[in-house]
Order: C-alpha cells, then sequence, then structure tokens
C-alpha cells in the first residue's frame, strides 16, 4: 500500500530564523553526510560554448568535448547561451525576494499534503526517512495546460513572467543538447528528441537553503540522480554546495556565475544506452549564508517509452536497460528510500 504523504509543519527557513535545534529526522544516516571544506576537491568541469556547438564551422571540435563530457562526469557548465548575465540576475533575485517574503505570504502557496506542486519541503512518505535542509518552490511550467496557476507567485510581481521567459529559452536550449548528444553518438540527429515526445514535462524548483547548525550531520538535499532527460540549474553566485559523486568520490562544482550547470538525468542515460552518465549529486549545508538555486527539469513525455536507440545495441553492446514508460512515477519512491530508481530498469 502507498504510504500517505503528510506535510512538515514548519519550514527550515523558519527553524534557522528561531534559532532551533533541528530535529532527529533531518539527521543523515550512515556516512552519507558531507561537508563544505577543501578537502572535497573541485571538479575540473567542462565547459561547453553554445555559440560553437550550433556554428557549423567550430561544431565537431564542439561535439567532442560535450560527448567527453556527459561520457566521462555526466555535467557541464554552458555559456555563450543567448541569455544576459543581468537577466539571469533578474531571476535569481525574484527567487529571493520570494523566499523573503512572510511566512504568511508563501504559505499562501503551500502545497497539498499529497502533492510536490508548490511552496513547501519534502513530502513525508515514511517514518524513517532523512528530510532534506532545504525550502522548495516547485511549479509545472509545461505542458501550458498543466500548470497550477494558483501556486505561481503574484508577488514579486514579475515573478511569472520571469520565469515564462527564462524556461522557454531552456528549452531551446534543452533541443540544441538532444540533438548534439544524438550526433555525438551518430545517430539520426532527432532520435532522443523524438523519444523526448511532443508534450514533455518541464517543471522548475526554486531551492532556499538556510543557514543550517549543523552541516557535519544534515544535507540540503541527500544523494540522488535526477528522473529528467536534462536538467539546468541556475547557481548560486557566491555560495558553493552541489556536489557530484565519481569513481566513489565526492567532488565540489564550482561557480561560474553566468553559466548555466547542466548534467544528464536518467532518461537520457537509458536513450545512450549507457553511455552518458546521469551522475548522483548532493547538497551540503552550512553555518554562515543561504544558498538560493533553481533547477529546471526537461522530463520526455509520460506517455512515450523511452528505451536504448537502437543504433547503440550490437552483439557486443546489447541493451543495458528495460523500455520504461513514465519513469518519473517509479522515481519518487526510489527516491525516498534512499534507493537509485534506475537500478529498476536496468536489464
Amino acid at each position: 500500500m502507498a504510504a500517505k504523504a503528510v506535510l512538515i509543519s514548519n519550514s527550515v527557513q523558519e527553524m534557522a530564523l528561531n534559532g532551533e535545534e533541528p530535529p532527529v529526522k533531518y539527521f543523515c544516516k550512515g556516512n552519507d553526510v558531507g561537508v563544505l571544506d577543501a578537502s572535497v576537491p573541485l571538479i575540473d568541469i567542462p565547459v561547453v560554448d553554445l555559440g560553437l556547438l550550433t556554428s557549423p564551422s567550430t561544431s565537431a571540435q564542439e561535439l567532442e568535448k560535450f560527448h567527453l563530457a556527459a561520457s566521462s562526469w555526466g555535467c557541464f557548465q554552458v555559456v555563450n547561451h543567448g541569455m544576459t548575465s543581468s537577466f539571469l540576475d533578474k531571476i535569481r533575485d525574484v527567487s529571493k525576494r520570494f523566499f523573503a517574503l512572510s511566512m504568511e505570504d508563501k504559505q499562501k502557496y503551500s502545497r497539498e499534503a499529497d502533492s510536490i506542486e508548490g511552496y513547501g519541503n519534502d513530502m513525508i512518505l515514511s517514518d524513517h526517512q532523512t528530510i532534506d535542509w532545504s525550502d522548495r518552490l516547485y511549479l509545472t511550467i509545461s505542458p501550458e495546460d498543466q500548470r497550477k496557476i494558483k501556486f505561481w507567485p503574484e508577488n514579486p510581481k514579475d515573478f511569472r513572467e520571469t520565469l515564462n521567459e527564462y524556461t522557454m529559452k531552456l528549452q531551446e536550449i534543452n533541443e540544441i543538447l538532444l540533438r548534439a548528444m544524438a550526433m555525438s553518438l551518430n545517430l539520426e540527429e532527432s532520435s532522443f528528441l523524438d523519444q523526448y515526445g511532443e508534450r514533455p514535462l518541464v517543471a522548475a524548483r526554486f531551492n532556499f537553503y538556510p543557514p543550517c547548525p549543523r552541516p557535519d550531520r544534515i544535507l540540503g538535499v541527500k544523494p540522488h540522480a535526477d528522473a529528467s532527460a536534462i536538467t539546468f540549474l541556475l547557481q548560486d553566485k557566491e555560495v558553493e554546495g552541489l556536489q557530484f559523486l565519481k569513481d566513489n568520490q565526492w567532488f565540489r562544482v564550482p561557480i561560474i556565475p553566468h553559466a548555466l550547470l547542466i548534467n544528464v538525468g536518467d532518461q537520457v542515460e537509458i536513450m545512450s544506452n549507457g553511455i552518458f552518465k546521469s551522475p548522483v549529486h548532493r547538497v551540503v549545508t552550512n553555518t554562515e549564508k543561504e544558498r538560493n538555486t533553481l533547477a529546471v527539469f526537461c522530463i520526455p513525455d509520460s506517455d512515450k517509452e523511452i528505451k536504448p536507440a537502437d543504433g547503440l545495441i550490437s552483439e557486443t553492446r546489447p541493451s543495458l536497460y528495460k523500455k520504461v514508460k513514465d519513469y518519473v512515477s517509479i522515481y519518487f519512491q526510489y527516491y525516498q528510500q534512499g534507493k537509485r530508481p534506475i537500478e529498476a530498469v536496468k536489464i
């Protein structure tokens, strides 16, 4: 039987403001915890220039760099993406202003107990679950007929318009990247896009991580990989926190203020038959500074069957994954149990 989801009464922001000792349900079990210190090495993260990737004279070289990034780390930073620094700062600003509203104002957008849409924090699915030290605002962007406008803040005044403009641009970049991924694997240019479908789910998650009194025991986000095809992250300009796992070691992600951080999601790992890696990542906390980020998840149409592309299957490299539809529906159950959902679809 599915567990009944419940809401957490307190926001993490309130707990931090009131100087409350975090309840034990926030404390990580075992070796999950991480710290933001110099002992965790920085990733020498690949930087992909979107202008070079889309220009005929330079695309081959940039495509090679892109392929290497997606197959080794599963993440890269994108520059020359067509959005100005001031526009990205505007997005960061509307996010900060939303979380700075009074609790009463934010609670107008509170999510319902059995849904992730809206303002709140972790959905509680079991008594043994570890809760993330973050508050968030989760909004469906597309298909547009699936938007729940009652959760889209009216304050700040320019919130809706700014988010709409930003996510339209990301959807254009997402298409470029899905085409580039297929081309870098010598597939038909549209082979990943065809699986992505006509009615993909695009969702935005604004994340607020307040200072945490116990960064040695509490994470902003538990280790996980994403259910998406591609995830876009607009990082905080000043405060680090994101870490990726590679070869059983954690690495810090450097901040490039006006780059977009992109990571491969589970569904592209499946489409690429495991050539592109959906990396496990986490967010660590710190005692002094709040951190704001915005993640946008581009998720294939739930009616489309996702499977390894035919051109990537051979006698020497058989299909590593089963066909799957509506991958997201299995994702959250596994995630809250601390398991990797992609394991369920491996052959």
